[in-house]
């Protein structure tokens, strides 16, 4: 029988109610998770399981050559991973300057030149030794399974994979691992991948030194060196994840956390920041008032990430700075409710990504994300171990006198980073670990999800279907088509321009929820998964 997988029809997804939860945005993914919690593990041990799973099974959003960062409540406290790369020690602006011009103001988008040393192995090793139970080993072999054995293609991720074949397909080793028959894989067709399965195998038995140092790094630097790159194992063996404190902001007498800079998530705490000086409860939910406000504080909080978020050792400002209340209050009055504006940063100086999350009865939480960037990252798979590399590289600037001078790229350095969990807490204790995949799409949707369930009080699934818009530069904003159309049309009213775009995944995200309800050995949680996504709740 050959089904037409495309639905007329608007499905209903309700939230999912269980002690020992797994939300992700693909279901071998969040069974991988549910696999290790069965077997006595931990959320730590279920995060990694579903992170290495879904390596495989939506390769359009990462791969294991990724980077990742977390935030866990381990029953008594909250830890922050930062598991960004670092740039290569042979970059420098002169070094892209002679190979691409004088004109070049970023790496490249595509090829080995965007590759930095990836992050994300070492976060599934750095969290299992501080915080896991079950042994390394035995939390890849469900990944294991799916590479060896393969799965049926999905509909979103079936649709993200034929989008990007034509630019990707002559990158070196996207066609051979990714291009089966000569093209994407179809709707419902096996895809398997016997040189992951390989990689996995090296990494779980060697607790990630063959990634860092070992077999695998020596075959990127091999591979690099072929296709014009200058990365090494020595860059690789010189990688460590770093455990971060987050950061904090108070909403509503709540509290959100975010990663620090290098990246963006300091956006989300800005915007609230800002809205915390407005009555955005006593505005209608999904109003043009209401929708204005917020469009004008994520403006306000990006003008200010794009000019100083980078590398925290490069920073002229601090995220404290930036935080300042007094300060967030005097931007918050920049706001016209009856004109959309594009601002300039102020000065706080005074004299195609996966997010996952998994919760356990004992509470333990933890918050993940996980992404190669741009769909499949840079397009180079190493093909021995079938290694997808992001392309984080093309994050840094090469322009000492542009926006963000300390963005600019040198050795050994991180680039500005878009992916960002989130976690909420009330009076120092766990609420909620959430997040909103998709690029500068990712502070956004903290916000408006977290305003839905703060200010109107919309369940966690609510809040995640509900319509979004997407801030892109200047005046211009993506808005759902599932967008009140009277909302829309103020909206374009007072200033803004407005696009109406059909395609949910490629430009508004996709998030996944987990929801304290309670004592999570009586209660549990209470958790949601994006539609917008192939993805899953699993819970028991």
């Amino acid at each position: 029988m050959n089904f037409d997988f495309s639905n007329p029809y608007t499905s209903t997804r309700l939230p999912v109610f269980a002690r020992n939860v797994v939300s992700t945005s693909h279901p071998l993914a969040a069974q991988a998770g549910l696999r290790m919690l069965w077997q006595g593990g931990n959320a730590v041990d279920a995060a990694i399981a579903a992170a290495a799973a879904i390596t495989l099974t939506e390769p359009v959003s990462c791969g294991l050559g990724s980077d990742a960062f977390c935030i866990l409540w381990d029953g008594q406290q909250l830890h922050g991973l930062n598991a960004s790369g670092h740039a290569p020690q042979t970059w420098t602006p002169e070094y892209f300057k002679r190979k691409y011009g004088d004109d070049a103001q970023t790496p490249p988008k595509r090829g080995m030149d965007s590759v930095t040393v990836p992050g994300a192995v070492a976060s599934w090793v750095a969290m299992s030794e501080r915080f896991g139970k079950l042994p390394f080993e035995d939390l890849l072999q469900p990944a294991i399974e799916i590479a060896e054995r393969g799965y049926l293609l999905p509909v979103v991720v079936q649709q993200k994979w034929a989008a990007a074949t034509p630019e990707l397909g002559q990158q070196p080793g996207f066609a051979q691992n990714f291009l089966p028959w000569g093209r994407a894989p179809k709707v419902g067709e096996l895809f398997i991948f016997p040189a992951a399965a390989k990689g996995l195998r090296a990494i779980a038995k060697s607790k990630g030194q063959a990634f860092y140092g070992g077999e695998i790094a020596q075959a990127i630097e091999r591979f690099s060196a072929e296709h014009g790159g200058s990365i090494t194992a020595r860059d690789f063996a010189n990688y460590q994840a770093e455990w971060v404190t987050p950061l904090a902001q108070n909403y509503r007498g709540y509290t959100l956390h975010e990663i620090p800079p290098n990246g963006q998530g300091i956006a989300a705490l800005i915007a609230l920041g800002i809205l915390e000086n407005f009555d955005i409860a006593s505005l209608k939910v999904d109003g043009v008032d209401s929708q204005h406000l917020q469009i004008e504080a994520m403006k306000l909080a990006f003008a200010d990430v794009y000019r100083y978020v980078a590398d925290p050792n490069a920073m002229d400002v601090t995220p404290e700075q930036m935080l300042d209340p007094s300060y967030l209050k005097s931007r918050a009055r920049l706001i016209d409710m009856n004109r959309a504006q594009d601002f300039g940063a102020g000065n706080p100086v005074k004299g195609g990504t996966i997010y996952l999350s998994t919760a356990d009865e004992n509470g333990m939480m933890v918050s993940f994300i996980q992404s190669n960037y741009m769909g499949f990252g840079s397009g180079c798979v190493e093909p021995n171990f079938g290694i997808s590399l992001q392309n984080r590289g093309h994050g840094f600037s090469l322009n000492a006198q542009g926006l963000n001078p300390a963005n600019l790229v040198a050795p050994g350095k991180r680039p500005f980073h878009t992916i960002i969990p989130a976690f909420l807490s009330k009076d120092g204790q766990p609420v909620m670990s959430y997040g909103v995949m998709g690029a500068n799409m990712q502070p956004q949707g903290h916000m408006q999800t977290l305003v839905r369930m703060l200010d109107y009080g919309q369940n966690p699934q609510a809040a995640c279907d509900a319509p979004r818009w997407r801030y892109n530069a200047g005046l211009e904003i993506n808005v759902e088509a599932s967008l009140n159309h009277d909302t829309a049309n103020g909206l374009q009213a007072r200033g803004h321009e407005v696009g109406v775009i059909n395609d949910s995944y490629q430009d508004f995200g996709a998030g996944q929820f987990i929801w304290r309800a309670g004592n999570p050995k009586v209660e549990g949680y209470v958790a949601a998964s994006d539609a917008r996504r192939d993805g899953l709740v699993a819970g028991f």
